[in-house]
């Protein structure tokens, strides 16, 4: 366990971007991050999925998880070694840009044709296990992208099974397959690939199309014969049982120490801390830091929530003030994101300090901040450095606690309703850890937040009333750094420019505006004007991501 320390440097688990406030901590330290803890055991079922640099590696992760069946996503590199814990049933390679014949190309380990587990190789997955098995793989003459059918052939496979003699599917390959491996036959041809499905008797199977896409209506079908019918998964990945197992690795990893969590008022902070709090009661204290940054009467509810409702330890510190004044004179949207962070830091650890010795810290690490933050390797370049993934400074001597860690969001959702956490909060549109800071166009001042917290209000309040926040991905107001000429009763007016903002998205690495309701808008639009002082012009951004972002800022 743990030596007693005094200096608690921290950074906070949100459900969204918080900055990198760890990496500010570092910087300011000098110091290398410690090693990132190694991950709890996993379930006693798995299915392991080979990222080969595909758009929709992450896809296919989400759609076996849908399914009930546990999965992970591993680089090409991945040894047997490494993936032996996870007990895998069965193996997906993914799709990926490159092709199997180029020098540089990556190819599957050994251990996925020795291990005699079924595979399923879907597109350039499909031409590795042709490559690497003896077939042959050569450039199209004609490139199938988009919509096409597959047609059955007169091979019988568990793939295919209740599904119709022909398929629509989404194709996306500019090589394909001229000869087959030693073993295998064609199972499905399309217009375009004469071999759109192969397989052999030992249970690898290779299909062209991407059955993880929505655009394959039928996908989820061949994903779950895949799993249920080749590799005899039992679809026991439920929240109840995650739940209960996860309380279990807790109290063992826990035992008798200390543990704190940072609230950020998202579902994954706090899904994480009350998954903590069953398994260790009062050995948890959650630091909720009020920025004055955040939506009008959100702290209340984050403080009602967690110390009324789940009866926790909770430290509500107002902060407030000390944030705008961090704040005044500043426009850059990156050095608001980095003041926030370090004034977050600042704020979190003087508290820290006053529990005193400190074994553990609770973060709201999720599955996508893990796979985005991983180093590549070799097919896949690193998104990002996410704020809730790596090591921390070696100052700190206490241990990452971080149960959610291998959940999709949609995961953490059902958990916290498992865990008996209120609808409004599991269901909690995404918000920035930076607050309405990076909502507001230019400075930041405390008469500005009021602007926004109010325009924001309104635009919660109509959505709410329409029966579309649950439809939507975000939605929210901007405090654009733009005034505009008005007419209001007789006088002219010079008033703040609001923007409304609405996406829809899966996981927010792309979002699509939304069509909202023409009346909707209006109503909207017309209660800034009239209830907020200040805002005489309302606009709406027709902006998706990409080319934009769902932030402004």
């Amino acid at each position: 366990m743990p030596e007693p320390h005094t200096s608690h440097r921290v950074r906070t688990s949100d459900d969204l971007e918080v900055s990198t406030y760890l990496e500010i901590a570092r910087e300011k330290s000098g110091e290398a991050p410690a090693a990132t803890p190694p991950p709890l055991p996993a379930p006693p079922e798995a299915v392991v999925v080979i990222d080969f640099g595909s758009q929709y590696s992450m896809l296919i992760a989400r759609r076996i998880r849908e399914c009930r069946v546990y999965c992970e996503l591993v680089p090409h590199t991945a040894t047997w070694e490494q993936v032996e814990k996870l007990h895998p049933r069965g193996v997906v390679l993914s799709g990926g840009p490159a092709s199997v014949y180029d020098l540089d190309a990556p190819m599957a380990p050994a251990w996925v044709f020795e291990r005699g587990l079924p595979v399923l190789g879907i597109c350039y997955g499909m031409q590795l296990l042709a490559h690497q098995l003896g077939g042959k793989v050569a450039p199209s003459d004609e490139r199938e992208y988009g919509h096409a059918v597959v047609h059955r052939g007169d091979g019988e496979t568990p793939l295919f099974a209740e599904l119709p003699a022909s398929l629509p599917v989404w194709m996306s390959h500019g090589d394909r397959i001229v000869e087959m491996p030693p073993g295998f036959r064609s199972l499905a041809y399309s217009d375009n690939s004469p071999i759109a499905a192969m397989g052999d008797e030992r249970g690898m199977i290779g299909i062209q199309f991407h059955p993880e896409v929505a655009h394959t209506p039928q996908g989820k079908q061949v994903i779950e014969n895949f799993l249920y019918k080749l590799c005899g998964c039992r679809g026991d990945w439920t929240a109840g049982n995650f739940v209960a197992d996860s309380i279990n690795r807790i109290r063992r990893q826990v035992a008798d120490g200390r543990v704190i969590c940072a609230l950020s008022g998202g579902v994954d902070s706090a899904v994480a801390a009350t998954l903590v709090h069953r398994a260790v009661g009062d050995q948890l204290t959650c630091i909720f830091v009020d920025n004055g940054l955040m939506r009008r009467e959100e702290p209340e509810r984050v403080v009602d929530t967690f110390e009324r409702h789940m009866q926790m330890q909770l430290v509500h510190v107002d902060a407030a003030e000390r944030f705008l004044t961090q704040l005044r004179g500043i426009i850059d949207p990156e050095q608001k994101r980095r003041i926030v962070g370090e004034t977050f830091i600042r704020v979190f650890e003087a508290e820290a300090d006053k529990i005193g010795a400190v074994d553990f810290m609770v973060q709201g690490t999720t599955y996508p901040d893990v796979i985005e933050s991983a180093p590549g390797g070799g097919a896949a370049v690193k998104i990002k450095s996410h704020h809730n993934v790596g090591g921390l400074p070696k100052e700190l001597t206490f241990e990452l606690v971080e149960p959610l860690r291998f959940l999709f969001k949609d995961e953490v959702r059902q958990v916290g309703l498992a865990l008996g956490l209120p609808d409004e909060m599991v269901y909690r549109q995404p918000f920035p850890g930076p607050g309405l800071a990076i909502r507001i166009i230019g400075e930041v001042t405390a008469e500005r937040v009021a602007v926004l917290q109010a325009a924001d209000w309104i635009v919660m309040d109509e959505i709410k009333k329409a029966k579309l926040y649950y439809d939507l991905w975000q939605s929210f107001a901007v405090l654009t750094d733009t005034r505009s000429v008005g007419v209001m009763g007789d006088f002219r007016t010079y008033g703040h420019v609001v923007a409304l903002r609405a996406v829809n998205a899966e996981d927010a690495m792309t979002a699509d505006w939304a069509r909202l309701p023409y009346d909707v808008l209006a109503r909207i639009s017309s209660r800034i004007v009239n209830e907020v002082p200040g805002v005489n012009r309302v606009v709406y951004d027709i902006t998706s991501k990409p080319p934009g972002t769902i932030e402004w800022e």
